[in-house]
């Protein structure tokens, strides 16, 4: 039924002129091969001419009149007169529950993005590809390989849930929980929430192959996401797919691409390059084992003389000062296998830093599309490859994406669609993140925190590709060799490697019965189903436990929907659309992980069978939810300027008691499009909105009913224990609640050469739930509960316009601004602060009462008149006694500038985003200062000496601030040594490592030729073009001197953290489409 067979007609090339309703001639009118790429444009006489067959639909448009579109005849000659439009007739966008509207009749703020503009060459991740492109949406990047990316729409709602905005693909809800749910499961060191460790696998959405994409519907307020209801407090980002066009015959697109990719250097640190390894300076001992910061207790070379040796079991640089003519044992001269064994070096700073362990990568993405249509079916398939190479080195993400849409007409009334995505996913040697000790899944932790500037990293390369073992420049004892603190970087990304794989399939099966003119029913089946696999591995040799685990997760989702349509218009007066639909959500989890226990027997052989001792029982997790649905919509019009929508949602929820599950949801919105009551030569376009909104968040499982917990570590008798959780849930929970009002105004002017859209909103998000202390003679330490509020207030303006527009040339601009401020009203009574998550070194991340959500917690400097006091004992800076805010990670205001310029057949655009604002702690200069590997921690005082000089000896540095008294500080601190001997750098109040994550950036850049039509014929093609891509390409400002701001650990509530940030890649490309 669905198999459509079709035959290319003959080409010939159809040429004309394009007038307005005068007659005169419209240049830079674009004409347009409906279902291809292939196009043109009217020149300074209105004249055009294109190849193309007959039967095929030309679409001509133009900004200010009405869009034409006409079938290629008989004749080669084709006039057109197009008509100029005072208001948006003709635009329709998809919005929630898949229904297409008039821009003009909704309510609600929306952002349309075409698909070319969220399909940037080299990027793979279709959510990076929204950056800086629509007002109030935040999205903040992860640098790590195939990594996860977050994204808030005007603001957090939920203390302690799900932020994340919703994803509609052709009407399916995508399961996009951020990869990293592994790091609950086994050893609890590996919390990547705690910045503990742990591997980034990313996004789920970045299966959508990006080449399909039509189009991007971004519905920002609770007005146009309330059909979806209880999931659709966080906004949604409705993504229809490419399908056969209306008059296609069968074509070809092919498309294949290259991207190389370096490492951004202003997005890594840079090295002190006077001191070496070592904490204590140059301590030089009673019993003269060290002198001058060396050891000096072993003849290595057998000359008689006692040979001086950096202290390798240290990872710091707080050593000896380097000295070229000075030489001594370095670290590879310690391993017979090596040729530098036994042979002294001088003792200077490396060559080769860190900094020259990242490589150029070199990613590849191919896809073919086949589509076309007829009178009564039409398809489109598109098969694709990406092969993305990390800049670290044996790191790879490869993508194979097979994807069909297809609709068939059985009658008149009767259509079936089908839409289909299988996706298989695999990934190697994904960065790790957080800080997780002696596992260093995250080698950024001793590159940034923990590390010996006179380790040559070209050394560290040559042995163990020498040797095949795990050399280090970090021996527990010069003859033991065995790695104290850190492996060799290279041993780590070759032996300690990860890998995944995950199989995906979505889609949906969809009946559409047109019952008459004005009355119509849907019916659709639709699936998100993916199950994966997660290894990780630490080889025997390594610092950590040598160990394998395996995380299977299966996921499924169902939903089944139906809905009644009603769409009339009386005497072209009164207009009415009504729906009326029901849906029925059903959600599957089960995931399995296993881990081997106290080490491996075999070396090299992975698997949970080879451990050391026998194997715990495996975790295991099984959840299902299910949620019924009944809507209704209403829609009321009055001669095209009036409009009045009415929404309303009632969900069960089976996760809550048959007496509490059920809750209603309910939306209000009008807009009044004056232009069509008033006359105007310079306004086409203008509409007053205004809409309020209630929307829901439900819990999870976990936080409603309260699981057995299995022990894996402990029985009695031959029985493995159980427990309850020392959280008490609630099965009376309600969904958290929240309450929108936004107001909004459009206009267009000068026949839609400028335009601008405001939005003005507020929101307040009730029955938080957070889980809070409770007294233990309840036998629990926590319980959850409904408590709390949020508000949100912001304002958004985009602002798009045609400064330059002639015969060969045109300028488009679109720049967008939005400021969200959030603020926590209330949590529990007697509580005033929320602690969403704590970190590496104590810092926390906060919800508390009147401050905006997202602060950051720690030691705060002691000030006085503002400025910072230094203790005049010590020269040290004085702590605040308690934690204190000393950070907000939220961003001032976010925007973004988009330009765009054609001149004849070529095309440049760029794309610059920017972020004012939001603070950022870095727990790598945290560390880094105390083992002194930063410039900041070297240099010279007002007395010329360095200041690592002890005191007696000129040396000392005088910290920034104020005595006491509020007099200017003199003291000179002494900070000859290491964080571990009392070192001051090491000592610093956290605050002084809370950074403004401001940037300015140039995300985008593309040149595009397209090949004109006459030659593009001449090879054999309907189309063809090539394009020289870039993104990342420079950070124009940034505060942050040693990281990219955005650079995190993973996607979630808590950021403005870094631990072990990796740098950012600037990614260069070059890419070729084809049309057949």
């Amino acid at each position: 039924m669905l198999a459509i067979g079709m035959a290319r007609g003959q080409q010939k090339t159809v040429s004309g002129n394009v007038t307005d309703q005068s007659g005169a001639p419209l240049p830079g009118v674009s004409i347009v091969l409906v279902g291809t790429t292939v196009g043109t444009q009217s020149d300074f006489d209105g004249n055009f001419s294109i190849q193309a067959s007959t039967g095929q639909e030309l679409r001509f448009s133009y900004i200010g009149f009405a869009t034409k579109s006409l079938k290629v005849g008989n004749s080669n000659i084709i006039d057109v007169v197009l008509s100029e439009s005072n208001e948006q007739l003709d635009e329709v966008v998809v919005t929630a529950l898949g229904i297409s509207r008039e821009k003009k009749s909704l309510g609600y703020a929306t952002t349309e993005l075409e698909g070319d503009q969220v399909n940037v060459p080299g990027e793979n991740n279709v959510i990076n590809s929204l950056s800086g492109k629509a007002a109030g949406v935040n999205i903040t990047r992860n640098n790590n390989l195939g990594g996860s990316t977050n994204v808030i729409i005007r603001g957090v709602t939920s203390i302690n849930g799900d932020n994340q905005a919703l994803f509609v693909v052709d009407g399916v809800p995508i399961n996009n929980q951020p990869g990293n749910l592994d790091v609950t499961y086994g050893n609890g060191n590996n919390d990547v929430g705690g910045g503990r460790g742990g591997y980034d696998y990313g996004n789920p959405v970045s299966d959508i192959d990006p080449s399909t994409i039509e189009s991007v519907n971004i519905l920002k307020g609770a007005a146009a996401t309330a059909l979806y209801g209880s999931r659709a407090a966080n906004g949604a980002i409705i993504i229809t797919t490419k399908r056969g066009q209306e008059g296609e015959n069968l074509g070809i697109t092919v498309n294949s691409g290259i991207t190389v990719s370096r490492m951004d250097k202003s997005t890594f640190m840079k090295y002190q390059k006077e001191y070496g390894q070592g904490y204590f300076g140059d301590l030089t001992t009673e019993s003269g084992s060290f002198i001058g910061g060396f050891r000096t207790t072993l003849d290595l070379d057998g000359d008689g003389t006692i040979d001086p040796l950096p202290r390798y079991n240290d990872d710091a640089s707080f050593g000896p000062r380097f000295d070229p003519n000075l030489n001594v044992f370095h670290w590879n001269a310690l391993v017979e296998e090596l040729p530098t064994y036994l042979q002294k070096a001088p003792w200077v700073a490396a060559e080769n830093d860190p900094s020259t362990f990242f490589r150029t990568a070199f990613s590849y993405n191919n896809s073919i599309s086949l589509a076309g249509s007829n009178e009564k079916s039409d398809f489109r398939t598109t098969y694709s490859n990406s092969i993305q190479h990390g800049i670290v080195p044996n790191s790879e993400v490869v993508r194979n994406n097979l994807s069909a849409n297809m609709g068939y007409k059985l009658s008149d009334q009767i259509k079936v669609t089908v839409n289909a995505n299988y996706t298989n996913t695999r990934g190697k040697g994904r960065n790790g993140t957080g800080y997780d000790g002696a596992n260093a899944r995250n080698l950024m932790t001793s590159f940034r925190q923990w590390y010996a500037v006179n380790v040559d990293f070209e050394d560290l390369r040559r042995a163990y590709e020498q040797t095949g073992r795990n050399i280090t420049w970090n021996w527990k004892t010069p003859d033991a060799q065995q790695p104290e603190y850190w492996d060799n970087p290279y041993w780590t990304i070759d032996k300690n490697i990860q890998e995944d794989q995950r199989n995906r399939i979505f889609g949906n099966v969809g009946l559409e019965y047109g019952i008459n003119d004005w009355l119509s029913a849907n019916f659709r089946v639709s699936v998100d189903h993916f199950s994966e696999l997660r290894e990780q591995r630490i080889a025997l040799g390594s610092v950590g436990t040598p160990s394998f685990s395996s995380f299977n997760r299966r996921f499924s989702e169902l939903n089944y929907d139906a809905t009644l349509n009603y769409n009339k218009t009386f005497n072209d007066i009164f207009s009415v659309t009504g729906l009326l639909g029901m849906n029925i959500r059903r959600t599957s989890t089960e995931i399995l992980y296993a881990e081997t226990n106290g080490g491996l027997i075999l070396p090299g052989v992975f698997a949970i069978s080879n451990s050391l001792n026998p194997p715990n029982p495996p975790s295991e997790d099984f959840s299902k939810i299910g949620v019924d649905g009944v809507f209704g919509s209403l829609s009321l019009g009055y001669k095209n300027f009036l409009y009045l929508d009415v929404t309303a949602r009632q969900d069960k929820a089976s996760t809550l008691p048959v007496d509490n599950n059920s809750f209603f949801y309910p939306s209000v919105s009008t807009s009044f499009v004056f232009s069509n009551v008033m006359e105007s030569n310079w306004l086409n376009f203008g509409k007053l909105r205004l809409n309020y909104a209630e929307v829901g968040n439900f819990g999870t499982p976990q936080s409603l009913v309260s699981p057995v917990l299995l022990n894996n570590d402990g029985s009695f008798a031959g029985t493995n224990l159980a427990s309850v959780s020392s959280t008490l849930r609630n099965p009376n929970l309600k969904p958290e609640k929240t309450r929108s009002i936004e107001a909004g105004l459009e206009a267009t002017f000068f026949k839609n050469r400028l335009g601008f859209d405001f939005a003005a909103y507020k929101t307040n998000s009730i029955d938080q739930i957070i889980d809070v202390a409770v007294s233990t003679a309840t036998g629990y330490s926590r319980k959850y509960v409904n408590s709390g509020e949020i508000e949100n207030k912001g304002l958004e303006v985009s602002i798009h316009g045609t400064p330059i527009r002639t015969n060969n040339f045109e300028w488009n601009v679109r720049a967008n601004w939005s400021k969200n401020q959030s603020k926590v009203l209330s949590l529990f009574d007697g509580v005033d602060n929320f602690e969403v998550q704590s970190f590496q070194s104590g810092i926390t991340f906060n919800a508390t009462v009147g401050r905006p959500y997202g602060t950051l917690r720690g030691s705060n400097f002691v000030y006085v008149d503002g400025k910072p006091v230094v203790d005049q004992d010590t020269g040290a800076y004085l702590h605040s006694d308690t934690n204190e805010e000393i950070g907000d990670t939220n961003p001032n205001w976010i925007g973004g500038l988009y330009n765009s310029f054609r001149y004849k057949n070529f095309s440049f655009n760029f794309l610059i985003d920017v972020r004012s604002g939001g603070d950022v702690y870095s727990l790598d200069t945290y560390y880094g200062f105390g083992s002194g590997i930063y410039p900041e921690t070297v240099g010279t005082n007002s007395l010329g000496n360095p200041i690592r000089n002890h005191l007696e000896d000129g040396g000392g540095y005088v910290f920034p601030g104020v005595a006491p008294d509020g007099s200017p500080n003199t003291k000179l601190a002494d900070v000859s040594d290491a964080v571990y001997s009392g070192g001051l750098f090491g000592d610093l109040p956290q605050a002084y490592h809370v950074e403004d994550g401001s940037f300015v950036k140039l995300r985008e850049v593309a040149l595009t030729y397209n090949l004109p039509n006459k030659l593009a014929g001449k090879l054999g093609v309907q189309g063809a073009s090539i394009a020289l891509t870039g993104s990342n390409l420079w950070i124009i400002h940034k505060n942050m001197k040693y990281s990219d701001p955005e650079a995190g650990f993973s996607a979630g509530n808590a950021q403005g953290v870094q631990i072990g940030a990796y740098p950012t890649a600037k990614n260069y490309g070059l890419n070729v489409k084809l049309e057949f």
